[in-house]
């Protein structure tokens, strides 16, 4: 049997690269974040135990840091993927923020991630900082806090509830109900926090800036 021709151009084979640049060109913003966050787990993976720890313990957004002025913790933080491996956090940023930037442009998706991860850590450690006020047992002020997880969350609850109507009957109420079990189980800083975010991230969808551009789908 012969053997069967290739006959692709050299035009053919350059289109997936060439719409692949087009489309990391439209998403600049995902492609920056993914990009970073990959840098940033690669070279956490070629440290050693101490050093990860030494990296994770100098950037959490805690109580402590917040006291003694390390403010910039709460966007540092937002480079170390936790709680899951890297791979997985990364994609899940590649895919719901890539979603949201497709939808409302670079500004309104950065806007409604960052509400998420900075209102969520502010707030989460804000009551983190009143318990430990009131010396109630249990509250520390060098909480290991990191990840991407708040933005995430905060940014996918924008997008459900601006996505058609089963997406917001059915899938916002999923998502609450498996970040409230998650909560109840573990009882967790980060757990609180999710669902902290996720009310940020259906507050942001009320806003009028962002429905300028992304109206809700109708019923």
């Amino acid at each position: 049997m012969s053997d069967r021709l290739d006959t692709r151009t050299p035009a053919d084979s350059a289109t997936p690269r060439r719409s692949a640049a087009r489309v990391a060109a439209r998403l600049r913003l995902t492609t920056v974040y993914v990009l970073l966050l990959t840098a940033t787990a690669a070279w956490l993976a070629s440290q050693g135990h101490a050093g990860r720890a030494r990296f994770v313990r100098h950037n959490s957004s805690n109580v402590h840091h917040m006291e003694v002025g390390k403010w910039w913790t709460i966007f540092t933080s937002g480079l170390v993927v936790d709680g899951v491996p890297a791979w997985a956090g990364i994609a899940a940023v590649a895919v719901v923020l890539g979603l949201a930037e497709w939808r409302w442009g670079p500004a309104r998706a950065i806007a409604a991630f960052a509400f998420g991860h900075v209102g969520a850590t502010l707030l989460t450690e804000g009551a983190m900082w009143v318990m430990l006020t009131a010396h109630i047992p249990g509250a520390l002020s060098r909480a290991r806090d990191v990840g991407i997880s708040y933005g995430l969350v905060a940014t996918g609850a924008c997008l459900l509830a601006l996505g058609p109507a089963p997406l917001r009957r059915y899938g916002l109420p999923a998502l609450a109900l498996a970040l409230a079990t998650a909560w109840a189980a573990d009882q967790q800083l980060a757990d609180a926090g999710h669902l902290v975010a996720l009310g940020l991230g259906v507050l942001v969808s009320r806003t009028a800036w962002l429905r300028t551009r992304a109206a809700p789908v109708p019923r």
